[in-house]
């Protein structure tokens, strides 16, 4: 699969790459020209620099990065985010602080991963009534603890 990358700013960051052999995303790099100071509670919305290009059947999920989270407490709403294969505009993301202090977040730092992967399309129809199963209906701890 070919997925065409497009800076849009910020030529001097890398574009996204897979870090090992055994990578499933590869990183997103912050591409915001100050600092930006994220409050601990608060979030922000953090430009890439980039837009793709998915092919047709294919959607690119966000993702937070597992060493921000642990160390820091930073993490993605919206997780994971889904960029359609029709959007052409810059991908961003939106990072939140759950940690306990504030955290400067400074060009350049990795700050999410992008997984590509296939969709499928529904055909949805309108119906009365649905089939049984064992679970019916049962929602949220139906199977408890």
């Amino acid at each position: 699969m070919k997925v065409y990358i497009k800076r849009l700013h910020s030529s001097d960051l890398p574009l996204p790459q897979y870090m090992t052999p055994g990578s499933s995303g590869v990183d997103l790099y912050a591409a915001n020209q100050q600092d930006l100071k994220i409050l601990a509670g608060s979030f922000v919305l953090v430009p890439t620099g980039i837009a793709i290009s998915i092919p047709e059947g294919y959607e690119a999920q966000i993702r937070p990065r597992s060493g921000l989270a642990l160390n820091f407490g930073l993490t993605l709403l919206n997780t994971p985010g889904t960029i359609d294969a029709d959007y052409r505009g810059e991908i961003k993301v939106i990072v939140i602080n759950l940690g306990d202090k504030e955290y400067i977040l400074k060009k350049g730092e990795r700050i999410a991963q992008m997984i590509f992967t296939r969709v499928e399309r529904a055909e949805l129809i309108e119906t009365e009534s649905l089939d049984d199963t064992i679970r019916g209906a049962g929602g949220f701890g139906h199977t408890g603890v």
